[in-house]
């Protein structure tokens, strides 16, 4: 049984132009320290990279002349690889999270879905409250508007307001966005 690789668990190619794939007609080459050798010939380039038995990989194209490098092309898929890695790690994803509310609720389940928004700002996720009116609920808006504003001066000292409470058909949505701790 033939298995298909989902999008999951394919790697991310490292595409590299290296060696005769380099058209520009001069370089500047760096070691596999990172120390330059200076500009030259791409072919000398690249005939100093085989004596040493490694590659002439192409680092940056932008810059005139190109800057290269010579080493193992599978040790620099490698480096590149990690530096992908470690910049996925690095980013600070921020999500919007929704808590819902209702007009007309107990203070017991005020009070847990508040701790919810107050958990999910600490972590320094954006916050959508909405508050759902149901049936003839829409009649009584203040109630609602209430519960809304008693949510934004809770959380006042950690978060902002993104936009005003605004009502959208049945639903009285604001959203919060916590401050940023310098």
């Amino acid at each position: 049984m033939i298995r298909k690789r989902t999008f999951s668990q394919r790697q991310a190619q490292v595409k590299i132009v290296a060696n005769r794939q380099i058209r520009d007609l001069q370089v500047r080459v760096l070691d596999e320290q990172g120390k330059s050798l200076g500009v030259m010939d791409t072919k000398d380039a690249m005939e100093k990279a085989w004596d040493e038995d490694k590659d002439l990989i192409l680092i940056n194209d932008s810059q005139k002349p190109p800057i290269t490098k010579i080493i193992d092309a599978n040790k620099y898929k490698y480096q590149v690889k990690q530096k992908r890695a470690e910049g996925r790690k690095k980013a600070n994803v921020q999500e919007l999270k929704e808590v819902r509310f209702k007009p007309f609720m107990g203070d017991n389940d005020f009070e847990s879905r508040l701790k919810k928004v107050v958990r999910f700002l600490e972590r320094g996720d954006k916050v959508r409250v909405t508050l759902q009116f149901r049936g003839r609920q829409i009649t009584k808006k203040e109630f609602g508007e209430n519960v809304v504003a008693k949510v934004i001066t809770a959380t006042q000292d950690m978060a902002q307001l993104e936009f005003e409470p605004k009502l959208i058909g049945k639903k009285l949505l604001a959203q919060l966005t916590p401050i940023k701790k310098s």
